[in-house]
């Protein structure tokens, strides 16, 4: 599928009024990208992306210094290779692979301490319920090789909630297993050549429509407790709720992924590293019904009580559309933490929001160490929001004391074109939402009419334009711009 280009006739009709007052919004505009372009200490980036996830270079340890990759080191060489066919299975689109998946990784397990195995998917079109991956393993789809989720519910096996959430995300009790399943794992690769996982999400999703939902759907690909992770190169389809769901991991890798599903399919997030450390998104392309990423922690009460924050991780060179959420949001779990997450290179389009900051009054826990940069925007309603007041909570139990402390976010080089609504930073009432700080910031094509809307944040700006709310009218020599 292609973007849709800019359109610039559309800007130089509007610049075309003699007025001084467009024709220095017109030059601040052009130097403040040419100052972004020509001091770029990273690889380039692509204004207007051709569509699909770009290709992926080799993984190794320090090979590209413009890639956070180098995390999971040097692609592992299995010593034991077979393909599903080896157990039975069947690429026909109807002939269900569910006993041959779950009987090849009982079987390759024995290999985990002899060199590990990796398990070939051909081409053709393998339908399957859920299975669980195992340690020192890789999941390889060939070229035109599809997986497709089952459209039995009873294949999605109900498994606990987690820990930090207490209960479903949607529905009391347990949950659906995701599609493509791991616990406590080490050492695990799930690419191909540009194989496709598609979900089949729509049964799920007018479950939700119809308000029908027994338990909260599942994810397509959800590892848990697991350490050194590769995902790449391949492309996500159609999943039943959450896409990709690192959950108390370490040494994440997502890179080269095309994640898709219908705008209007309901919380079907892109990437969701959840309590995770060390994690690396990069060069994707996500079109979804939600968040294109989101940085979360753990969910009220069971994510204060659980403490397990969400630190470290880089999200770069990500393109896509979202027309109900926000390009990167940060929260609103985030009951446990989270902090060192560098935002960076990203395009958007036709979204609610570009990036976004969401808590609550229950939430407790904290954001720390944010920086945000180099972000393009077209047609994004809201370009920057801080948002609160979402009423929601697992259950009656959540502390109506506990209150979100947010602290150091650092957003510069931002050029949004043809927003309706100037940023909104929304904080909380009697929390911190302090040491904000807003640099080279460009939006052009509001209405004079639109204004900034802050209210229960401190911090400084500068170089913004328009002129930001009065909370944040320092000199970009106050502290927290430093």
């Amino acid at each position: 599928m292609e973007s849709e280009k800019p359109n610039f006739g559309a800007i130089l009709v509007y610049f075309s009024k003699p007025s001084w007052a467009f024709l220095v919004l017109l030059f601040t505009a052009i130097a403040i990208l040419s100052l972004q372009i020509s001091t770029k200490t990273i690889l380039p980036f692509q204004l207007f992306p051709v569509s699909g996830a770009p290709k992926q270079p080799d993984i190794a340890s320090g090979s590209d210094p413009g890639s956070c990759a180098g995390i999971f080191g040097e692609l592992p060489r299995r010593k034991h290779v077979m393909s599903i066919k080896d157990f039975g299975g069947v690429g026909d689109g109807e002939t269900s692979n569910t006993d041959a998946f779950r009987k090849a990784l009982v079987y390759v397990q024995r290999f985990s301490e002899k060199g590990g195995a990796q398990l070939n998917v051909p081409e053709g079109r393998w339908l399957t319920g859920s299975f669980n991956l195992t340690s020192n393993f890789t999941l390889f789809l060939e070229q035109g090789a599809v997986i497709l989720g089952s459209q039995v519910p009873e294949e999605w096996p109900i498994v606990e909630p987690l820990p930090s959430y207490g209960r479903g995300r949607e529905r009391l009790g347990g949950r659906h297993i995701s599609l493509i399943h791991g616990n406590g794992l080490t050492n695990v690769v799930i690419t191909g050549q540009n194989g496709t996982i598609d979900g089949q999400g729509r049964m799920w999703w007018e479950l939700w429509w119809n308000r029908t939902l027994k338990h909260t759907r599942g994810h397509l690909l959800e590892l848990m407790n697991s350490h050194n992770i590769l995902i790449s190169n391949l492309t996500f389809l159609n999943s039943p709720f959450w896409t990709i769901h690192p959950v108390y991991c370490s040494n994440v890798v997502i890179k080269g992924m095309t994640i898709l599903a219908p705008l209007n399919a309901p919380n079907t997030d892109g990437i969701d590293p959840d309590s995770s450390t060390n994690v690396c998104i990069e060069d994707c392309y996500i079109e979804s019904g939600d968040d294109l990423v989101a940085v979360k922690s753990g969910w009220d009460q069971y994510g204060i009580t659980m403490a397990r924050p969400s630190s470290n991780i880089t999200v770069r060179r990500i393109s896509g559309t979202t027309p109900t959420c926000s390009g990167v949001g940060i929260g609103s779990e985030m009951s446990g933490g989270i902090f060192n997450v560098t935002i960076e290179d990203m395009h958007v389009w036709n979204s609610a929001a570009g990036v976004r900051i969401k808590t609550d009054k229950g939430r407790g826990g904290y954001i720390a160490n944010i920086t945000i940069n180099n972000i393009k925007m077209e047609r994004v309603k809201i370009p920057i929001r801080f948002s609160r007041g979402s009423n929601d909570h697992p259950d009656d139990g959540w502390d109506r004391k506990a209150i979100p402390t947010i602290k150091g976010i650092f957003i510069s080089n931002i050029f949004s074109l043809n927003s309706t609504k100037a940023p909104v930073l929304a904080g909380v009432q009697g929390a911190s939402f302090e040491g904000i700080c807003l640099k080279n910031v460009t939006l052009v094509g509001l209405a004079s009419t639109a204004t900034w809307h802050c209210e229960f944040v401190s911090g400084c700006t500068s170089a913004v334009f328009p002129l930001p709310c009065p909370q944040l009218q320092n000199n970009g020599s106050s502290p927290c711009c430093l």
